[in-house]
């Protein structure tokens, strides 16, 4: 388990446009003309795409993101199993988790799609959370955002990190970002509502579609309009996603007609959904205590979907209690009958590591590594527990081997940070340090690390690497300046 401290930084978007992009990677269908495409007056494909990334990286930097490699896999793995049947697709998507017990979603530029914990919690089966996704990932192959300004800039012309400032904004947190948008824009507010009546109708028309054709139960978004409705029917205060995704009776019923058009779909609960949900119950929900209670109960009275799922709840719920050798003892037993389950994999390091039982731990994970090199979740947990039992160098290698395969991953960088100042690599740990720093948009910053680590080292090919970085950093600077 990682729990990463970031580095408490200054985001107002105003820096945004200072800071360096690295354009997400093309695929094959980024070669189509864009000729006539909707928005794209007003911002490029490959525009959102730079500008996605710098949002993305403002995200990290100001949102309690959840930096948990396992919930990571899920989420991505749920959410490519969608894109890969979507249409228009122009960008490499990117799922992630905000830990907020409010529930909301929300898509931005480049193929980013946030969601909040507490939305995953709520959701009763894994075609509801599919859903969910799916309508968000409509909203972006369908360029929502960038039609949405290009309407707005014909209202009131503005400056571009205005406009995406208060979007930005709105997208994570409505009830402030909803103000700012109505103040700095100034547009026809009742044009702009009747532009986001279109584009819920138009992503919940796609997004059901999309849902069938991956295979998942298109009543799963009916099921979730229904179910936000009823929790919320009598509330004075309404979740963000309502605020956002404005959910009238005449929404619920289109949807559940257009669902109805689909054939009708039996899908057995999902395990992963599951013990997703129970993972993020059990490490950023409640206390351990409560969640020990809640777990034994449930597995008492049998009120659980899966069995399995619960159980590793409680055994999650019991290392959090720092009862290590109970959560050891029903992780074992979990382990054994589904050894390549990486949700139990991860949790089985974090047990070894707190018992000191280093032995188990590293044999587990070396021979995963080897059936699984480019998996996060293997190479991350093997990296930190080669650093809890004093292997540095070799942890050191596991990372620079996963950056070679993954470059950019936050946590593999935070990790090597540390590290390197364990092995007093001085300008290593600076240049690793100044992409923890790159990863949150703070790129003066990365480039003062990376000068520094150059004054650490007398190697004239490493200093030339050095050079040609703070090149990238400054020229990437430049492109926000640009659009």
């Amino acid at each position: 388990m990682f729990k990463i401290k970031p580095l408490v930084l200054s985001c107002a978007f105003a820096l945004m446009t200072t800071s360096a992009i690295v354009p997400a990677q093309d695929s094959s269908k980024n070669d189509l003309p864009e000729i006539g495409a909707a928005g794209s007056s007003i911002l490029s494909i490959d525009k959102e795409r730079i500008v996605g990334d710098a949002m993305m990286r403002q995200l990290r930097a100001s949102q309690p993101l959840i930096n948990d490699p396992v919930l990571d896999e899920y989420m991505n793995h749920l959410g490519n199993l969608l894109v890969q049947n979507a249409q228009d697709v122009n960008y490499k998507f990117e799922f992630f988790v905000i830990d907020n017990k409010e529930l909301n979603a929300f898509a931005f530029f480049g193929g980013h799609v946030g969601v909040h914990s507490g939305l995953i919690t709520t959701a009763s089966t894994e075609s509801e959370l599919a859903s969910v996704l799916a309508h968000e990932v409509s909203h972006v192959t369908q360029r929502h955002l960038a039609r949405r300004l290009e309407a707005q800039s014909r209202s009131q012309p503005m400056t571009m990190a205005t406009m995406l400032g208060g979007v930005l904004l709105a997208l994570v947190n409505p009830t402030v970002g909803m103000a700012t948008l109505s103040a700095s824009m100034a547009a026809s507010q009742q044009a702009g509502i009747n532009y986001t009546r279109g584009n819920e109708k138009e992503a919940d028309r796609v997004g059901i579609q999309l849902l069938a054709n991956s295979n998942f139960d298109p009543m799963g978004a009916p099921d979730f309009f229904n179910k936000m409705s009823e929790k919320y029917r009598y509330s004075t205060k309404l979740p963000a996603m309502l605020l956002t995704h404005p959910l009238p009776d005449s929404r619920i019923t289109d949807a559940r007609l257009r669902a109805q058009n689909y054939p009708n779909r039996n899908i057995a609960p999902s395990l992963d959904f599951e013990l997703s949900k129970s993972r993020i119950k059990s490490r950023y929900q409640g206390n351990a205590t409560d969640n020990i209670a809640y777990y034994e109960d449930l597995i008492k009275k049998q009120k659980y979907t899966l069995k399995v799922a619960a159980q590793y709840g409680l055994a999650l719920s019991y290392f959090e209690n720092k009862e290590s050798q109970k959560a050891l003892s029903i992780l074992t037993a979990l382990h054994k009958d589904d050894p390549n389950n990486l949700f139990f994999v991860d949790a089985l390091s974090d047990v070894y590591i707190s018992l000191k039982q280093f032995e188990p731990a590293l044999k587990m994970l070396s021979d995963l590594n080897l059936l699984m090199p480019k998996n996060q979740v293997v190479a991350l947990n093997y990296a930190n527990v080669l650093q809890e039992a004093g292997q540095l160098e070799a942890s050191s290698e596991v990372l620079q081997d996963f950056l070679v395969i993954q470059p950019g991953h936050f946590i593999a960088y935070d990790l090597l940070t540390t590290i390197y100042r364990k092995l007093d690599k001085k300008a290593m740990m600076h240049l690793s340090k100044a992409e923890v720093y790159a990863l949150l948009g703070a790129y003066p910053r990365a480039i003062d690390e990376m000068q520094t680590g150059y004054t650490f080292t007398e190697d004239k090919l490493l200093q030339k690497r050095i050079k040609a970085r703070i090149l990238q950093f400054k020229d990437q600077q430049e492109k926000l300046k640009r659009l």
